[in-house]
């Protein structure tokens, strides 16, 4: 065991059993279970236990097709989370462990573009997802569409949010669709500071993590399951996909009311009805997401009308963007 990188690696908080198994992968490349537990018989803990701890601390995941060995991967994701604990102490540790993770690829896994492109599959794809997320320190970018790989309210994005990272979001109108998605994901979190804006249509599923990292993936127009990720670290390609990012930003609406926007003409049911109709939802969903029945939406909708004189949608939406009431 090279004893200089054992002990970088404690500093990031791995135990001995941890190092070793760590160590014998990067020497090795794939193994499964049986492989490790013969290799690095001088152990304290199971074998599952110590493979379980590097997964969690984003040095190592399963590969294969049947999921059975494991592999070492891109350190740098699990090493952002643990530096934001250690930072005064873990530079000279994280130089060593990406060092380490070159020299394995130079001689275990020698493709040129093995370290700029990952495809995650199946049940891999949710944990990789996590692994990235969890390093997020300044922002994070998103174009949002279904289908999605992890449901429920975004409680992460909520806890980011509040320690100061920073979320600029392009919704699909097929995300506000998806039945309690806007009520119990999207509002929650744009109330907790994200800023949120709808594009009629979107070209991916994409995330871009402090512009260092990002994972795309097909929208719902393109596919109804989630089959694959692509991880892409800094590139050519990271840098058009934040560019793209961009674009779509710019050409989006926002999603919900300005703060500052205040007008005694407006009721506050007004003003989120105005901010339903900017995403393109469905005239059921928006009465649902108010409470409301389809009488009552319509019969707010022609008052808003009658009241800036528009004769269409449309004219409604330019009356409301000249007015600065999204």
């Amino acid at each position: 065991m090279d004893t200089e990188r054992a002990d970088h690696l404690k500093v990031l908080g791995l135990d001995d059993d941890e190092i070793k198994v760590y160590q014998h992968l990067l020497r090795t490349g794939p193994a499964s279970i049986a492989e490790l537990d013969d290799a690095v018989p001088d152990r304290d803990r199971p074998i599952d236990s110590t493979l379980g701890g590097l997964v969690r601390a984003g040095l190592a995941r399963r590969s294969g097709s049947d999921h059975s060995r494991y592999l070492p991967v891109p350190p740098d994701a699990g090493l952002e989370a643990m530096t934001l604990r250690r930072e005064s102490e873990l530079k000279q540790a994280r130089i060593q462990v990406l060092n380490a993770y070159d020299e394995f690829r130079r001689t275990v896994h020698n493709e040129s573009t093995t370290h700029l492109i990952e495809v995650v599959t199946g049940t891999a794809i949710v944990q990789r997802i996590r692994q990235i997320k969890s390093g997020a320190q300044r922002e994070i970018l998103a174009i949002d569409s279904p289908p999605y790989y992890i449901g429920g309210p975004n409680q992460e994005e909520i806890d980011h949010l509040k320690r100061g990272v920073s979320y600029r979001v392009v919704y699909s109108p097929e995300s506000v669709e998806v039945p309690g998605y806007l009520t119990e994901n999207i509002l929650p979190c744009v109330e907790a500071g994200e800023q949120a804006r709808v594009l009629p249509d979107v070209p991916a599923k994409l995330t871009i993590i402090d512009g260092s990292i990002a994972f795309v993936s097909m929208s719902v127009r393109d596919t109804d399951v989630n089959r694959s990720l692509l991880i892409i670290r800094p590139s050519s390609l990271l840098t058009a996909l934040m560019g793209m990012f961009e674009l779509c930003w710019r050409n989006a609406l926002p999603l919900h009311a300005s703060v500052g926007a205040e007008d005694d003409r407006l009721e506050p049911i007004e003003r989120r009805l105005l901010a339903l109709l900017a995403t393109g939802a469905a005239d059921d969903t928006i009465a649902r997401t108010l409470g409301i029945s389809r009488r009552t939406f319509f019969r707010y909708l022609e008052r808003l009308m009658n009241r800036t004189g528009a004769s269409t949608r449309f004219q409604l939406a330019l009356h409301a963007a000249r007015e600065s009431w999204l």
